[in-house]
């Protein structure tokens, strides 16, 4: 396991926000700020010229707002990890973040450890989404007589850990109902993101409510 620094990026135009969440990543063993931008374009610049592992993205940004951000943020090979900040519990900006590439969101009054844990998840390459919040936002925003997505070249165990993630169960309870290792549970889930373009979890969610595999 790496022990590198995770690089983080700011992006809110709150500079009180922006500048205690600053601290608090600075204060934070392993992490330190990359940079920090108070618009959405000042943002995809920096992102492009510090490289940073996580960007801490408020959804509400003036000049580019932060879901066309994440958008361009994510659209470049090996792109950073995107967690997005929303003061609101508004499905429809949490699921436009996901499609653009966020690997997840947060409200903006998380507390200081949580978020911590936050970045920490994102950074190693987990979403962060509950499994109770994620159906309800694609449910809710795939419809339901849309063409089915394709899912071509996925072997037949490849369907059953996309159907179970697509439902919203952990790796832990994957592993009981298949009755496979944490170690084959992994393989399975790279050969889905790679043969499916996604970037993450929640991005295999939104591909496997597309494929139609969260039907009853």
């Amino acid at each position: 396991m790496t022990t590198a620094v995770v690089r983080v990026l700011l992006a809110d135009d709150e500079p009180l926000f922006r500048g205690t969440v600053s601290r608090l990543v600075d204060a934070t063993p392993g992490m330190a700020v990359a940079g920090e931008a108070g618009t959405g374009r000042a943002a995809v610049a920096l992102a492009a010229a510090r490289r940073p592992d996580v960007v801490v993205m408020d959804v509400r940004m003036p000049d580019l707002d932060g879901i066309a951000a994440t958008a361009r943020i994510t659209a470049v090979a090996d792109p950073p990890r995107v967690l997005v900040l929303t003061a609101f519990d508004l499905d429809d900006h949490v699921y436009r973040a996901l499609r653009a590439g966020a690997s997840g969101f947060v409200f903006k009054d998380i507390t200081p450890p949580r978020l911590v844990n936050a970045i920490r998840t994102v950074a190693a390459g987990e979403s962060l989404l509950a499994p109770s919040v994620t159906r309800r936002l694609i449910a809710g925003h795939v419809p339901r007589r849309a063409p089915r997505r394709r899912l071509d070249g996925v072997t037949p165990r490849e369907h059953e850990v996309l159907a179970l993630v697509t439902r919203g169960l952990s790796n832990d309870e994957i592993e009981a109902t298949l009755h496979i290792s944490r170690g084959t549970l992994k393989t399975h889930i790279g050969s889905l993101l790679a043969k499916l373009a996604a970037r993450d979890r929640a991005q295999l969610v939104i591909a496997g409510y597309e494929a139609g595999l969260a039907d009853p």
